[in-house]
């Protein structure tokens, strides 16, 4: 089973991160999220508090198979200033592992370089200066090789299923969709 990892800062985007949680359980995809201080509960963008499943210091992430991103605000500032998980994405990246970022946090692919040249990418309407290199897309969800990148809080169900989708497969992507009934609010557009 693929080791997944979904960062945690203060003033993260809470239904951007607990969606993708969400829905890849549901997708019988284990994932784990990751205080990146030594506090287990972070304290979300609109003062939602969760508890992390493990802190930063207790994982070694040479085992991960995808990292994800959420965005939020001040919660991407404060991902991008942690540079211990900007070295781990952008070696991660460059490995030609899966990332997953959604809002303001495709930034920090943008920070770290790893979008430069032929990559597309979306995120929240404003940040596409930060997205370097880059093409970016209007998309609510762009899919470029191991990079998957949302647009916003709106994205958080689309964006998870995509994620979804590259670790575990079609099928089973369209079956959570199903199941959460997100086929039908499509159908209805």
């Amino acid at each position: 089973m693929a080791n997944v990892y979904l960062f945690l800062a203060e003033g993260f985007e809470e239904i951007e991160a607990l969606t993708m949680v969400d829905v890849l359980r549901r997708g019988k995809q284990d994932v784990l999220t990751v205080s990146i201080t030594d506090e287990e509960k972070v304290m979300g963008a609109h003062a939602i508090t969760v508890k992390a499943d493990r802190v930063w210091e207790e994982i070694d992430f040479s085992d991960a198979d995808m990292l994800l991103l959420p965005g939020g605000m001040p919660g991407t500032s404060n991902l991008w200033a942690f540079r211990e998980l900007c070295d781990v994405v952008q070696r991660h990246v460059e490995s030609g592992k899966l990332v997953g970022a959604i809002c303001a946090a495709p930034m920090i692919l943008g920070g770290v370089g790893v979008l430069r040249g032929r990559r597309r990418a979306t995120c929240y309407p404003g940040f596409e200066h930060y997205l370097i290199g880059a093409r970016c897309t209007d998309e609510v969800c762009t899919v470029d090789d191991n990079i998957i990148t949302g647009n916003g809080p709106a994205a958080a169900l689309p964006f998870s299923l995509a994620v979804l989708k590259a670790l575990k497969g079609e099928e089973v992507a369209n079956t959570v969709a199903e199941q959460m009934m997100f086929n039908k609010l499509m159908e209805k557009k």
